[in-house]
């Protein structure tokens, strides 16, 4: 019986908790794209680098807050800068829809043209954000690094494997909970979001009963840079920021979104731990787990791992091909592609 809790607490360890904090992460970006796909009908190749520049903006006044000592322990200082970086990328959002995009919008273009625009949005903020804050690893976490360690799991419980909660993932989990919860609250239950809703189903229909369509352009793209920054800055304190991840995180959170059904909130939530359990799961050695689970004395020689995590990108690539040919609606009957 203790080899069984051993092996779930190691399972624990390096599976479920990083799948959930990474799972929420991808939900937070793909709720971006789903925004930006049902309101707006385009996809937006250029979320990726919205999220690094919010977290840019983060960690600047982040650093700035450092240095004149202002903390917030035990939790990461971030947290008192995402404000300032969810307002510093509101702006600049909302000025790149208003020269870039809205010419588009009046033009009638077609959502592939907008396609490429956001292609062309995304190189121009990739370039902006490392003129400033340059290309190499930025580490910004501050405060208590675990909730609670490793030793003093196996110091309280006995077992010879431990399980450790690090700030960072408990503080993305749960943040990604009350945002969850806000935007349906929102969408769902004000004025606002019942009219962006309705814009999104018919947008013919919405502009005969009296929906502004700019302001409701405005709401969507206020809500998809928060939920950008606050996606890109838990990620850089989970992982440590680096502009060139926020470009390679574009595949796994289009994936999520297609997988859970596009244009559909509730399905890129569920798309996100779809993809990020499914990259851990087969890219994880099961080599001490399955020890712990069979009789004494076998010795196992491989690293019992279906993937290497060199392919665990690749993962992400083969279930968005699976299910644009098995289902192209996705897992919650979105819009089909």
């Amino acid at each position: 019986m203790i080899d069984v809790i051993n092996a779930a607490a190691l399972l624990g360890n390096f599976l479920v908790i990083p799948g959930l904090t990474y799972g929420s992460q991808l939900a937070l970006g793909a709720l971006g794209v789903t925004l930006v796909y049902s309101v707006l009908r385009f996809s937006n190749f250029a979320h990726g680098e919205t999220m690094a520049f919010g977290a840019m903006l983060t960690i600047l006044v982040t650093w700035g807050l450092q240095a004149l000592g202002v903390s917030i322990q035990p939790l990461p200082t971030a947290l008192l800068a995402l404000p300032f970086g969810i307002i510093g990328t509101i702006a600049f959002t909302l000025l790149i829809d208003r020269s870039v995009y809205a010419y588009h919008r009046q033009r009638k273009a077609s959502p592939v043209v907008f396609l490429i625009v956001s292609i062309g949005v995304m190189f121009v903020m990739g370039g902006l954000i490392r003129f400033i804050i340059g290309p190499n690893d930025q580490i910004f976490f501050d405060g208590a690094r675990f909730i609670i360690s490793a030793r003093d799991f196996k110091r309280m419980t006995g077992l010879e494997e431990g399980l450790a909660i690090r700030m960072t993932q408990a503080v993305t989990i749960l943040t990604a909970i009350v945002i969850v919860i806000l935007l349906f609250w929102f969408l769902n239950h004000t004025r606002t979001g019942k009219s962006m809703r309705a814009y999104s189903d018919n947008e013919n229909l919405a502009l005969l009963s009296g929906i502004n369509p700019q302001r409701v352009v405005m709401i969507t793209w206020i809500l998809v840079a928060t939920l950008a920054t606050i996606a890109g800055t838990l990620y850089g304190l989970d992982k440590s920021f680096k502009p060139f991840v926020y470009m390679q995180l574009l595949l796994p959170i289009f994936a999520s979104a297609i997988v859970g059904g596009v244009g559909n909130p509730l399905g890129a939530i569920a798309g996100g731990y779809v993809i990020a359990f499914s990259e851990l799961i087969l890219t994880f050695a099961y080599k001490k787990v399955i020890q712990y689970l069979t009789p004494d004395g076998i010795e196992i020689e491989s690293l019992m791992q279906i993937l290497g995590t060199d392919y665990k990108i690749a993962v992400s690539f083969i279930i968005l091909v699976i299910v644009l040919v098995v289902r192209p609606t996705g897992l919650f009957q979105g819009k089909t592609l």
